[in-house]
């Protein structure tokens, strides 16, 4: 009877070293990715497993306002491409301050000043050109020509998030084309629809890749960027094992993993892919995020006025 009560208690001491702490993520990532992120992270942290729910950023933030307004707030973390949303969540105090957070390598204009969300990768909006027919320029500028009116093609902000924060950070309207995401965008450019394509990095640098007519150009004067940040929610049970998660993101194993997936990492010393440039030598056009909350939807309703939209 005694050796089956030790071997009871072991048992029981075993469950207890493995016992799992639960994490619901909700993100913006693409399937791939985010499964690729969640594996990465649960290799690393084996105590903690990770459920996550997958859609594009303006689906999660319904999602959350809902769960918001009816006080069953489900995620613990989020995941989601800009970082208005989440000042929209901030503003509404829904969001765990991190001042711990580890980020004194990073460059302080891609995070909260209030530490309550962290920026994990930079996907910057840049100029892609046709080669066949366009030529390559420098600066944001060089495209207010009027040779250009009509073939510069664009996503809508009313789909891209990128496109919603290349807005607030610079505005151009010189015949631009609304298409739709950043793929029609590129597309039209590829095709010689449109000569010029202002879209994120990865659009331009895998149409490339993949023998498409397109270059890729981030101009000297600046370039707009959404971080794709993470934000712990206020109402989690888990704030130990979210912190941890946040962690992660921002260490070095987390950048390389953001490289690997085909992104520009922000920690410097980590590089991307082959064809990206350094975070270092890009120049990042930043807003104040918290006034961006404010002068949003004024924004978004002057485009869609603008284009017909």
């Amino acid at each position: 009877m005694k050796l089956v009560t030790l071997t009871l208690a072991a048992m029981l001491a075993s469950s207890a070293a493995y016992a799992q702490t639960t994490l619901t993520l909700y993100t913006s990532q693409p399937p791939e990715q985010a499964q690729s992120t969640v594996d990465a992270f649960e290799a690393a942290h084996t105590d903690i497993k990770v459920e996550w729910t997958r859609n594009g950023t303006t689906a999660l933030m319904n999602v959350m306002r809902a769960e918001i307004e009816t006080g069953q707030v489900q995620a613990d973390v989020l995941l989601v491409a800009d970082v208005i949303n989440l000042g929209e969540l901030k503003a509404g105090d829904h969001l765990l301050a991190y001042p711990e957070a580890p980020v004194d390598a990073y460059n302080p204009a891609t995070d909260d000043k209030d530490m309550t969300f962290f920026s994990t990768k930079a996907i910057t909006t840049d100029i892609a050109y046709n080669t066949e027919i366009a030529k390559p320029v420098e600066k944001w500028a060089d495209l207010l020509k009027e040779e250009n009116r009509g073939k510069i093609a664009v996503p809508s902000l009313l789909y891209s998030g990128a496109a919603l924060n290349h807005l607030h950070a610079l505005i151009n309207d010189l015949g631009i084309v609304p298409e739709g995401g950043n793929g029609p965008a590129i597309k039209a450019a590829a095709s010689g629809m449109a000569k010029y394509g202002i879209v994120v990095d990865a659009n331009a640098l895998r149409a490339k890749v993949a023998g498409s007519p397109i270059d890729y150009i981030a101009p000297k004067d600046g370039v707009s960027f959404i971080t794709e940040p993470a934000t712990i929610m206020a109402t989690t049970k888990h704030p130990k094992e979210a912190k941890i998660f946040i962690d992660f993101l921002l260490s070095k194993e987390g950048q390389e993993l953001v490289a690997k997936q085909g992104n520009l990492p922000i920690l410097p010393g980590v590089e991307g892919q082959e064809g990206y440039p350094k975070v270092e030598d890009i120049k990042l056009l930043g807003y104040d995020a918290d006034e961006a909350v404010k002068t949003n939807e004024e924004i978004c309703a002057k485009f869609a006025d603008i284009f017909g939209l």
